[in-house]
């Protein structure tokens, strides 16, 4: 029996993929709990033109995100936070102030997709922090913590 995945399944196969299982798993379990629905000619058909929508929109978001990485790769950012006399500032520079200085810049990226090298920071100098934009598409740049 051929079923169209829905959900990814442990053991079976990831969501929209096409796979052989036999009837009884299928009509009893997977197709019941939603996580799959019959490999019948229409639907197949309606699949292939569902992943062939989905493949152009994720070439053109890969790009997108490509365009993105290469502008910030050579960008450093300034963060400006008080600090003592011996470099050390008050609190921590953390993901969300750079992902604010982004914005700023016009680059909108995502708090949680930014990860600092040496986190936390919490002394002035100069620190490097990767960038996930999309998926197989990760940039580092540099940013700087100087004293108000």
């Amino acid at each position: 029996m051929e079923i169209i995945l829905k959900k990814n399944v442990d053991k079976l196969g990831y969501a929209n993929e096409i796979v052989n299982v036999k009837p009884g798993y299928g009509r009893n379990f997977l197709i019941p709990q939603g996580y799959a629905t019959l490999a019948t000619a229409s639907a197949k058909k309606a699949h292939a033109e569902i992943m062939r929508q989905k493949s152009h929109k994720e070439s053109k978001n890969l790009a997108e995100a490509q365009e993105l990485a290469a502008k910030i790769a050579d960008l450093t950012i300034t963060i400006a936070t008080k600090a003592g006399e011996n470099g050390k500032i008050f609190g921590s520079v953390n993901t969300v102030q750079l992902a604010d200085a982004l914005r700023a810049l016009g680059h909108d990226i995502d708090r949680k997709s930014l990860k600092i090298k040496d986190e936390p920071i919490r002394e002035i100098g100069t620190y490097e922090v990767e960038a996930n934009i999309y998926k197989g598409v990760k940039q580092a740049f540099k940013f700087e913590v100087v004293s108000e």
